[in-house]
């Protein structure tokens, strides 16, 4: 199955490349005629990260080109010195998955005076021109998927008025491009039932600046609910469901419900991406699942394109073939200096009931002793 050599491969190459790619230390470039692609990660404390980074190397190496892949202890001075490395090595193409998405203005500025085209990863780089493409799942439609779960579970209608629920949210790091879209499109997909009286906010805390969480941690996620929960479910009111953007938030909002809700109904609890064992035991109602080796594959795609003096547009995912949904939009990531084209793969709700189906069945996973999904590698 190609996802199962996908897995593999990342598993095999982030080995070898853990013991080489340093933070802010690369390889000098060659000077053998090839093209080279410069790689700039987050960070390498997150395993994620090495598996895109080592991943994305091995494959544009074994297309022919050079890479130097740079790890930046998600310090964003160190990214900007990797990036600024980069461009002075002459590299043909960067990728870069960004620290801060707003902190990358002047030295893409740099990159774009050199003719150096540059593909957004995962994470939309903001007020920038430079940025050619974006790559990434539609983290816009993963809020709207966990805004419509909310509203298939309790089977809300419009023109029923008759029963209320109580809901909250909690968003993600507004250094994040990518917490926005999450939380703007399960707002905006419920919104029609607040506005009707439907879906309730106690806290009234229905921004996205009064509900973010630095860095998506969990202990200021469980915090911050411990207060809402303190100051408006104390006296015997239930809560129904909290839209958390990301599973780092929801497990410290599922902290925060363990320990100071009063309530003794089970609440409806959205999450993204990791806390698939608190989906086994029922504590999570579901997550969005986001299969990055597909990302990886997608950029590796448009990357080649891009330096095989092409234009990518929408043919190249026909061109492509690839056993996974994407699509191309050039309507809807605005970075405030320009519209980026954009690849954007579609994520998949995984519940108790699919988890097998989804994540098992498919080999992204494997089942431990005690039932719990393990990474399949």
């Amino acid at each position: 199955m190609k996802v199962k050599r996908i897995l593999s491969g990342l598993l095999a190459v982030a080995m070898v490349f853990s013991l080489t790619a340093c933070s802010g230390i690369m390889e000098p470039k060659k000077n053998d005629g090839k093209k080279t692609v410069g790689i700039a990660m987050p960070t390498k404390t997150l395993e994620r990260w090495n598996r895109d980074g080592a991943y994305l190397k091995k494959k544009f190496e074994d297309a022919g080109y050079n890479v130097e892949l740079t790890y930046s202890d998600n310090k964003i001075d160190q990214q900007v010195k990797d990036i600024e490395s980069l461009i002075a090595d002459d590299v043909n193409l960067l990728l870069v998955a960004t620290i801060d998405g707003e902190s990358m203005t002047q030295v893409l500025r740099d990159a774009k005076d050199m003719g150096i085209p540059v593909i957004a990863y995962d994470r939309l780089i903001r007020e920038s021109d430079a940025i050619d493409y974006y790559v990434s799942f539609d983290n816009y439609k993963v809020g709207q998927m966990q805004g419509q779960f909310v509203i298939d579970k309790f089977g809300l209608d419009l023109k029923d008025k008759s029963k209320s629920y109580n809901i909250e949210f909690t968003a993600g790091d507004p250094a994040d491009n990518n917490a926005t879209y999450f939380f703007n499109g399960a707002y905006d997909t419920l919104k029609p039932y607040l506005d009707a009286g439907i879906l309730k906010v106690p806290s009234k805390q229905t921004k996205f600046d009064q509900v973010a969480t630095k860095a998506w941690d969990t202990a200021t996620a469980m915090t911050r609910f411990q207060n809402i929960l303190g100051s408006n479910y104390s006296k015997g009111k239930q809560l129904d469901a909290v839209v958390c953007s990301n599973d780092a938030t929801a497990l410290g909002v599922l902290q925060a419900i363990d320990s100071d809700y009063a309530g003794d109904n089970k609440v409806l609890l959205t999450g993204h991406e990791a806390n698939l064992a608190k989906i086994v035991d029922g504590k999570q109602t579901m997550t969005i699942y986001k299969t990055s080796a597909n990302e990886a594959e997608v950029a590796i795609d448009v990357g080649k394109a891009i330096l095989n003096g092409e234009k990518p547009d929408a043919d190249l995912i026909k061109k492509a073939n690839w056993d996974f949904s994407c699509k191309y939009d050039t309507k809807t990531y605005d970075n405030g200096k320009k519209v980026v084209p954009s690849y954007l793969l579609t994520p998949v709700v995984v519940t108790k009931d699919n988890l097998q189906k989804e994540l098992i069945d498919t080999g992204y996973y494997k089942l431990d002793k005690k039932g719990y999904p393990k990474n399949a590698n």
